[in-house]
């Protein structure tokens, strides 16, 4: 028997949310099986079973909050699962073996809570031993229901008292035996559902009520924190594609052939960042304290936007990688965010940050700062617009606004300018960037 345990998260995340369970009470699983998916505020992982066995007890349920290290369920022994199934059909334990993994719930039920095997086993702890084995949901109903977590039987082998057990308890009265159905537990549904149709009711009009996910509530917060704790200015400028559109239109097959990967504006952006930040080296700098973090690497974040939320995933020592390789690594990251697969090593760090809303249409914003971060610049829209050439001539070129966002407590508005400017440089003649490389 093993308990199952949120494993660790990675610097700086002690608690996620179970997303979801693969599995359920009574099913056989195998070493290495995924048994649960856990939310955390920057990616989802998936929890693996450490051995074989029968799932005998689901602790925490989906929608609940985990900190590492917490029992969120256990795995019994298959042999003893098969050993405490009901013994009215003949042969035991070889009828009990296919009943546990693949017939209905109901069949499953007397292995996680049998009423008159495991409840005794566990009555003899005592109040102050079931209370101590309670988890914090099951500690913290019971105080809001007035319940004595003494008086709870445990379905679990190990005598953990679950916010399931509290539910029962509290359904079927003190004292009283745990029913083999978990039905009881679809009691208190009614109450939370009113609970989230109240505004329809209030004024007629149709309304749903939906959680935010951890990650939503992550970017929410981290967001209004960099509004609150820098003082974050935004300067413009407007970039002439021309020649960039050139070269992509001229080498993009034999790019594609000979490296097997497109060329991208990203690879461009990329290396014209770099070049400004090696000439203003504040807007590669971090704020510590008092002290003034000025970094000499070049980890440059690219935001994506993914179906749970943005994330940011770095492109380590851009500066050493050439065009082919940011591409590709840029292509990697990308799909690995869309698909939710994400490490942690992947969205930590980070220099600098770029944004791109120009490809969902946007024409102009104020992207705002990734901190601990001091600097992001803005991608957008690329537009024909009409530009004068000199006095007398005017063409119809393809121009795109950039927007640079900077923490003015350390970059001051001439040094935010300049370094647009010489973002605006490198990209109007590419040929500079391999000068700046």
């Amino acid at each position: 028997m093993s308990e199952i345990k949120v494993p660790d998260l990675g610097e700086s995340i002690s608690e996620g949310t179970i997303y979801k369970w693969l599995v359920k009470e009574g099913d056989t699983v195998g070493q290495g099986d995924v048994l649960a998916e856990l939310e955390t505020d920057k990616v989802n992982l998936e929890i693996s079973a450490e051995e074989d066995g029968v799932i005998s007890s689901i602790l925490r349920q989906a929608g609940e909050n985990v900190a590492v290290g917490e029992a969120i369920g256990v795995i019994g022994s298959a042999d003893a699962a098969a050993g405490s199934a009901p013994q009215a059909a003949a042969g035991g334990k070889p009828e009990a073996a296919p009943a546990t993994g693949s017939v209905a719930p109901a069949a499953a039920a007397p292995v996680a809570a049998p009423s008159d095997a495991a409840v005794p086993a566990a009555a003899p702890e005592g109040a102050a031993g079931n209370a101590a084995l309670a988890s914090p949901g099951a500690r913290k109903l019971a105080r809001e229901r007035g319940i004595d977590l003494g008086e709870v039987s445990a379905r679990d082998p190990i005598g953990r008292i679950g916010q399931a057990d509290v539910k029962d308890h509290g359904a079927a009265g003190p004292g009283a035996a745990v029913p083999v159905s978990p039905a009881p537990q679809a009691k208190p549904e009614p109450a939370k559902a009113a609970a989230g149709k109240a505004p329809q009711q209030e004024d007629g009009k149709a309304v749903e009520r939906k959680r935010m996910s951890r990650r939503r509530l992550t970017i929410a917060s981290r967001l209004v924190e960099a509004q609150q704790t820098a003082a974050m200015l935004t300067t413009f400028n407007e970039v002439d594609m021309t020649a960039i559109l050139d070269i992509r239109k001229r080498r993009k097959d034999a790019f594609k052939e000979k490296h097997e990967v497109g060329l991208g504006f990203m690879s461009f952006f990329t290396k014209a960042v770099i070049g400004a930040l090696k000439a203003y080296p504040l807007l590669n700098a971090e704020i510590d304290g008092e002290d003034l973090l000025l970094k000499k690497y070049y980890d440059i974040g690219i935001a994506v936007a993914a179906k749970e939320g943005l994330v940011v995933p770095v492109v380590r020592d851009a500066d050493r990688l050439s065009f082919p390789e940011i591409e590709r690594r840029i292509g990697e990251l990308a799909s690995k965010a869309r698909a939710n697969t994400l490490s942690l090593q992947e969205l930590q760090g980070g220099t600098f940050t770029i944004t791109n809303g120009g490809v969902f249409g946007s024409l102009l914003s104020t992207p705002i700062l990734n901190t601990p971060q001091v600097g992001i610049l803005g991608m957008h829209k690329i537009q024909l617009r009409p530009i004068a050439l000199d006095e007398e001539r005017s063409a119809n070129r393809p121009m795109m606004y950039i927007a640079l966002s900077y923490d003015h407590r350390i970059v001051d508005g001439s040094e935010a300018v300049s370094f647009l400017v010489k973002v605006k440089e490198l990209l109007e003649d590419p040929e500079a960037l391999l000068l700046e490389g």
